[in-house]
């Protein structure tokens, strides 16, 4: 039996990858590639949904890895309990930071500087001056201190901001300070003029950001979500949004995509992106060279980089 991998990416278009292994392009089209039984790698296909991204998993009884080109990888978990004991899961840690990081930024600025009201306004011909929230000053808390979340510190260090706080599932000190446990979240929000939601989707986090975390935020502050969209209750959401007592900036949405007609797209006071923080134009090369280094290292049996979980004999 041959020893297949897996890639979203043709082939020929990376270069450096290992000799030896037979490469099958495979970007969750109607027809797999080859036998799902003989691939030992599948690099899973980006921006796939769920139902795509797992249908393989249940006859790759020869895998060794699952590589994501996302950093979360809650759309593979579901298939896990297919595969046997031993499969490394690793996802895109170093591919998403910088994009993920830009988009962050962008959305917390046009937010408080009114940017979609001066587009608005520039489709009717209207001059529309007056007053706007800056960005200095401002107090921040971020939600999810992994990579993600200290690229978004990196690029909120020059814009003056009083303080930023860090949260993540358990506490640690790093060079630019303290990061709370999530435990210590409810007494951090009230002071966080920007809530800045970056973590993973798991069980703990979903409907993390319920009506009771809502309620802590203080009147008049910016929930930015590049997380994952059930990470928020959007019920207890739109309701916080349409009394007016707080704003949203969201990449991410549940239910996702957005479908035409829901209240979050007329909601005052919410700017929508397309779930956009990592298609730029920096994902491709940074994808790329991943893959070719995640690869070099399964070939010569060396350790494997962003490793998440190993299944077990239970499933993970």
């Amino acid at each position: 039996m041959t020893a297949d991998i897996w890639l979203p990416i043709a082939p020929q278009e990376i270069e450096g990858l290992p000799e030896g292994p037979r490469y099958l392009f495979w970007d969750g089209g109607e027809e797999f590639p080859g036998d799902p039984g003989a691939c030992v790698f599948y690099a899973v296909p980006y921006m796939k949904p769920v139902r795509v991204s797992v249908r393989p998993l249940p006859a790759m009884g020869a895998v060794q890895v699952v590589q994501t080109l996302s950093a979360g990888v809650d759309h593979v978990q579901p298939g896990l309990k297919y595969l046997r004991p031993g499969v490394r899961l690793c996802n895109a840690r170093g591919v998403h930071e910088t994009s993920t990081a830009e988009l962050t930024l962008t959305l917390i600025l046009a937010s408080l500087r009114g940017v979609p009201d001066f587009v608005r306004a520039q489709d009717r011909g209207e001059w529309l001056g007056g007053f706007r929230p800056a960005l200095a000053d401002k107090t921040a808390l971020i939600v999810g201190y992994g990579s993600i979340g200290a690229a978004i510190e990196d690029r909120l260090a020059p814009f003056e901001l009083t303080r930023v706080a860090r949260v993540a599932r358990s506490g640690r000190t790093t060079a630019r300070g303290p990061v709370h446990p999530l435990t210590e979240l409810p007494s951090l929000l009230p002071d966080a003029d920007i809530v800045i939601l970056c973590t993973p989707l798991t069980e703990s986090t979903r409907g993390l950001v319920s009506g009771d975390f809502l309620g802590r935020m203080k009147d008049g502050a910016l929930l930015v979500n590049v997380a994952r969209g059930p990470v928020v209750d959007t019920k207890a959401l739109l309701a916080e949004l349409e009394s007016g007592r707080i704003t949203a900036a969201l990449d991410v949405t549940d239910p996702e995509p957005l479908p035409p007609g829901h209240p979050l797209w007329q909601t005052p006071g919410v700017l929508i992106s397309p779930h956009v923080g990592g298609p730029t134009s920096a994902f491709m090369p940074r994808a790329k060279r991943l893959l070719v280094d995640q690869l070099n290292r399964f070939v010569n049996h060396e350790p494997l980089r962003n490793v998440i979980l190993t299944t077990e004999e239970n499933g993970a």
